[in-house]
């Protein structure tokens, strides 16, 4: 596979100030190592947060301790999350043993499943980064770029045993992580105290060069007829044409998806993926390779606000986009195959696959593995790891796959399913498992409201105006955020809720079903009260106005509720 040297930069004087901090980092060194050392402070130096994405932890403080450590003249409460980096999803059942254990010692007794098939875990303190870090290396699993300005944790359909194009498209997903993992020797000398690199020579990022990405990337690949990894909101996707023999033949290719934004800047906005072409099955890695690197090359590095692919694409245009890409591959994607999602999110209970094992899907509410006095479900999954001889699956919409169970074993797992009364989805309501929130309060820095804590008191009251208006069983995805950077992909979501201020969210609705449209905004800054107020007459004239098989989001479009957002730039604030 040929390399392509960087061929555009910003000036030096011109690049933001993470873009400096990268260029002195020693590739990602920084001085994170004496911060971790300094006993007086639970934080690491300010430069060095920036830096320590790329390693897979974000610096927090405690936000419900905030207001009261000020007043005492206190420092924040640190803290910092760390993200494992798990292509796919997939682990083995030791090692979920282990990333339970470690949850008991660093992380607050709970896991977090993210929208990106992955876990983190939250409130570990400065002084446990380096056990843990090394409890996850015990079991070959890491951290390293799983955040920061590089390929983030790439995303596949999630249950790869349902027929042999699945098996396939997960090898092709670990392939290009494998690929595309920067190669500095930092992570390793910091974490796990692996020797530095002979005096005189320099670690060398043969993709990424020294500055890595603008911003970061997200790839995903999905397998149609089920959109089940919300491929157009990803920076790079990957859509399976599969055959009528069932073989995986190639893939077309998306590209431009992304969901952040800031408030008040009509500037910024999410945008969904373009599809530009089609490729062979075995041109995958390469495509993904040179797709970064029209990325790397011309991306802005001036203003990390403007810094994502989809800005590139917008700024320059879908054409422009595909001769660049051909050109760094010195080869032409050929046009886009027929392709049709009828379905997303996850299949739950029991399903055989075609490899005549059994996969049982549970839902895990906004991805929180943890233990209530009346729902042991850390326990539960402890327990099924500790029989199970498969493998365990993290879907990209936070729930988890008991995967690969034969016949033998699958008794053994439906009775602990029955004694921790384990939730396979089929006892929730079609609003909450098409649900998802980020975090929010009370960890993560950017939250300006509630979202994993608010989210499913307020599915509840709605669940009863569905009942009453009578679509106690039709099936509408809503997802909340705490801010605009929109981590739980709100703005693909039919009702979206993204944090405004405390106890406020904006109200976006008329997305696409199968994530496939952009919503958009209905009501600014509303309480939880006013969101049910609103929806309710909604809900009620869906009922009663809708066609047959019409999803939520395109009835409202239909009945101009909202408008249709066709090209993000120009629809999503106007």
């Amino acid at each position: 596979m040929t390399k392509t040297t960087q061929v555009s930069a910003a000036p030096s004087a011109a690049r933001s100030e993470v873009e400096k901090i990268k260029d002195v980092s020693n590739y990602l060194r920084g001085t994170i190592a004496e911060g971790l050392a300094d006993p007086l402070t639970g934080a690491i130096f300010e430069k060095d947060a920036q830096l320590l994405k790329f390693h897979g932890s974000y610096m927090q403080d405690d936000r419900d301790l905030r207001s009261e450590r000020q007043k005492q003249k206190l420092e924040p409460a640190y803290q910092f999350m760390i993200r494992l980096r798990m292509p796919g999803g997939v682990c083995t059942p030791a090692q979920w043993l282990k990333l339970d254990e470690l949850a008991q010692k660093y992380g607050g007794n709970t896991i977090r499943l993210t929208t990106r098939q992955t876990v983190q875990y939250h409130n570990v303190l400065k002084h446990q980064l380096r056990p843990l870090i090394k409890g996850i290396d015990e079991v070959a699993m890491t951290s390293i770029a799983a955040c920061g300005d590089v390929n983030r944790n790439t995303l596949v359909s999630n249950n790869p045993h349902l027929s042999p194009a699945h098996a396939e498209a997960l090898e092709w997903c670990l392939k290009i992580d494998r690929h595309l993992l920067p190669q500095t020797t930092a992570y390793r000398e910091i974490w796990l105290g692996d020797k530095r690199l002979g005096a005189g020579k320099e670690d060398h990022e043969p993709i990424y060069g020294k500055h890595y990405l603008p911003r970061k990337f997200k790839i995903a690949i999905a397998i149609p007829p089920n959109n089940d990894v919300d491929l157009y909101a990803n920076d790079l996707g990957f859509i399976a044409i599969v055959g009528d023999d069932g073989k995986l033949e190639g893939f077309n290719v998306s590209v431009g998806g992304g969901m952040g934004m800031t408030h008040g800047d009509a500037a910024t906005y999410p945008r969904t993926a373009t599809v530009i072409g089609y490729i062979p099955a075995d041109r995958i890695v390469e495509v993904s390779e040179k797709v970064l690197l029209v990325q790397r090359d011309f991306g802005d590095r001036t203003n990390r606000k403007h810094a994502r692919l989809k800005y590139t694409i917008d700024d320059r245009g879908v054409e422009w986009f595909r001769e660049a890409l051909n050109r760094y591959l010195g080869w032409s994607v050929a046009p886009a195959r027929p392709f049709r999602f009828t379905t997303n999110g996850d299949q739950y209970g029991w399903l055989r696959g075609a490899d005549d094992l059994w996969h049982l899907t549970l839902f895990i509410q906004n991805g929180r593995v943890k233990d209530w006095d009346d729902y042991r479900l850390m326990t539960g999954l402890r327990e099924i790891a500790r029989v199970h001889d498969g493998d365990i699956r993290i879907t990209g919409n936070q729930n988890l796959i008991v995967a690969r169970v034969s016949d033998a074993k699958k008794p053994q797992i439906e009775a602990l399913v029955k004694e921790f009364g384990l939730l396979d989805g089929k006892q929730q309501s079609a609003l909450r498992i098409n649900s998802m929130a980020c975090v929010g309060f009370p960890t993560c820095g950017l939250a300006l409201a509630e979202s994993e804590r608010a989210l499913p008191g307020l599915v509840t009251r709605l669940e009863k105006v569905l009942d009453d208006a009578g679509l106690a069983g039709e099936p509408i995805t809503i997802r909340a955020t705490g801010c605009p950077n929109g981590c739980a992909r709100p703005y693909i979501a039919e009702i979206g809720l993204v944090g405004k201020s405390a106890g406020k969210y904006n109200l976006y609705l008329g997305a696409g079903f199968h994530g496939q449209r952009l919503n958009k905004l209905y009501k600014e800054s509303v309480s939880e009260d006013q969101i049910v107020a609103e929806l309710t007459p909604l809900f009620a004239r869906y009922a009663q106005e809708r066609e047959a098989g019409e999803r939520f989001g395109d009835f409202l479009v239909r009945q101009g509720v909202v408008k249709e957002v066709v090209e993000a730039r120009e629809d999503f604030h106007g």
